[in-house]
């Protein structure tokens, strides 16, 4: 055979990648913290945990996860400097959910043909959670996959460790009936429920870049809103006193995420009244035709994490919270139960 066949020819180009990685170089680095051992490059990413020696038995928390089809908002609107803050959002939220604290952080993107400005885009997101978080971004991996992905289309997942004294763990086992609810409102959709937020753009043909009065902002704006990291928000409630539960609301809603932090023997109920939600969800509710229920199966609905403190802590934990910019407000409390949520307009 006279004619070769190249890995560029199979539409695989190793220079797009070296490019990619030069220009993501300045974001990685600005998120690196007095913990991190190895430079970009490295087989795999080192991370010191010497100064957590102090704790009586540390303990690894980890969360991975993706954006989903939150994606393809970015990719019509050709905008992708945020997607990677919601990576980053999805993973660490979820180990705060047992009190950890975020270490490191890496990431996965995968494409049809790398873009070596887009793929720097998706990673300043990536560093800009990163360093909201406290996180290093420690190392990762972007895929050239020809044939898989249409061009200018990608995936990005990511995977946060973090690290927690044993005993000061939450895990609900403390919570009783009488406890109270406080929720820490969303930016907006997050990145959960896109799928439905999806058909209804098609359904209703809404141009992405059109302006929308009822929302004061484009119809993108208020889609592609980043979702919201609350590390230094529960950082600040651990201070002002013990937090015997936190839920991070994803996919599922109320109805699939508040259980996961409930022991047995108790419900939470819920006053959709203490609940100021954006106003994207009031265009979803009216444009969707959903039911209370199904909402609060589905979306946030204006409250992106949940947390539960004793009665009598809870206005030193809502205080600390606002110094820290939340806006924190009681939405209920613990009762007497079977691990289930109940919605009441009251």
């Amino acid at each position: 055979m006279s004619n070769k066949i190249t890995y560029q020819d199979a539409g695989v180009d190793v220079h797009r990648g070296y490019e990619a990685v030069s220009k993501m170089k300045e974001h990685v680095k600005s998120t690196f913290t007095d913990g991190v051992l190895t430079d970009i490059g490295s087989f795999g990413g080192s991370y010191s945990i010497a100064k957590y020696m102090g704790m009586e038995e540390p303990v690894l928390v980890s969360g991975t996860d993706g954006v989903g089809t939150k994606l393809k908002l970015a990719f019509d609107l050709n905008k992708h400097d945020t997607i990677g803050i919601d990576c980053v959002a999805m993973c660490v939220n979820d180990i705060l959910c047992s009190g950890a604290i975020p270490l490191f952080f890496l990431d996965y993107i995968a494409t049809g043909r790398i873009s070596p400005e887009q793929v720097a885009e998706i990673v300043k997101g990536i560093a800009t959670g990163c360093k909201e978080s406290l996180c290093a971004l420690v190392g990762g991996e972007t895929a050239e996959m020809p044939g898989f992905y249409k061009d200018g289309e990608y995936d990005v997942a990511g995977f946060a460790v973090g690290i927690v004294d044993k005993a000061k763990m939450i895990d609900g086992s403390k919570m009783k009936a009488g406890d109270v609810i406080i929720g820490l409102r969303s930016s907006g959709v997050h990145s959960n429920g896109y799928s439905l937020v999806r058909k209804i753009i098609d359904t209703y043909k809404l141009d992405l870049n059109a302006y929308c009065e009822e929302l004061g902002e484009t119809y993108g704006e208020a889609f592609l809103k980043p979702t919201k990291l609350y590390v230094k928000a529960v950082m600040a409630a651990k201070e002002a006193a013990e937090l015997k539960g936190i839920a991070h609301i994803t996919g599922g809603g109320f109805i699939e995420n508040v259980p996961r932090m409930l022991p047995e023997g108790v419900d939470a109920r819920i006053s959709l009244n203490a609940i100021d939600a954006p106003k994207v969800y009031t265009l979803l509710e009216k444009l969707s035709g959903l039911e209370i229920n199904e909402l609060y199966n589905t979306f946030n609905m204006g409250i992106g994490m949940m947390i539960v403190t004793a009665k009598e802590d809870a206005d030193k934990v809502v205080e600390a919270l606002c110094k820290v910019g939340e806006e924190a407000t009681i939405i209920g409390e613990i009762v007497e139960g079977n691990k289930e949520v109940i919605l009441c307009q009251d």
